[in-house]
């Protein structure tokens, strides 16, 4: 069962970077596939934010109270509307796209390096490029977590990796995404990962601040 994850501040000593990695699977997930109607019921099922004034803990209420309204199937056919449309789908979540004005470009050149260099590629099953922003949460949840017999990265290394490649233009598509045509859980969604990747944003600054 999904636990909407308490701020920073809030939690104990360890908790923090799991609780962060928890937030970059769900973000991977729902990007990269329609979720199913286990996930849409975990996330209905979202206790009551203790603090409702604080943004993340909106995002999370206002995400749970579209999942009970919408419910799994019409959130599925939301995704496909938005993400796996016919022609050109009315979001494509891609890096290049957004830095460079098309898909396939050096920011996706640049990214293969960073990850062959943390000696991480895209599975051979996966269908998405691996500048997808699914693709990318799910990068910064193995560098934060670690996956199998890879240790978590230090902080520095995920803060080259998210300033890299996620902050220079998440924000531009939670906009689109936000505002697309027949956004409803969706727009949920982009409220909470736009409130989550600026507490991200800003806790690097402040790391570097600190160094």
């Amino acid at each position: 069962m999904l636990a909407a994850p308490q701020q920073a501040c809030d939690l104990e000593p360890g908790h923090e970077d799991q609780a962060r990695a928890d937030v970059y699977a769900l973000l991977a997930r729902l990007l990269l596939a329609p979720p199913d109607e286990m996930l849409v019921r975990a996330l209905a099922d979202l206790p009551v934010p203790a603090f409702p004034s604080r943004p993340l803990d909106r995002a999370w209420a206002a995400l749970a109270e579209a999942a009970r309204r919408q419910g799994a199937a019409a959130v599925q056919d939301e995704y496909a509307r938005l993400f796996t449309g016919i022609g050109n789908p009315l979001l494509n979540p891609f890096a290049s796209l957004y830095l460079a004005g098309f898909i396939n470009e050096k920011p996706l050149v640049r990214l293969r390096s960073d990850l062959a260099r943390l000696g991480l590629a895209r599975r051979s099953a996966s269908h998405e490029l691996e500048d997808h922003l699914g693709a990318l949460c799910e990068t910064m949840r193995i560098l934060i977590d670690g996956v199998g017999e890879r240790a978590p990265q230090p902080l520095e290394v995920q803060q080259a990796f998210f300033s890299t490649h996620i902050a220079p233009w998440y924000e531009r598509f939670m906009h689109d995404m936000r505002n697309a045509e027949g956004s409803d859980f969706y727009r949920q969604v982009a409220d909470l990962a736009d409130v989550f990747l600026d507490i991200e944003a800003q806790a690097f600054e402040v790391a570097d601040e600190e160094a």
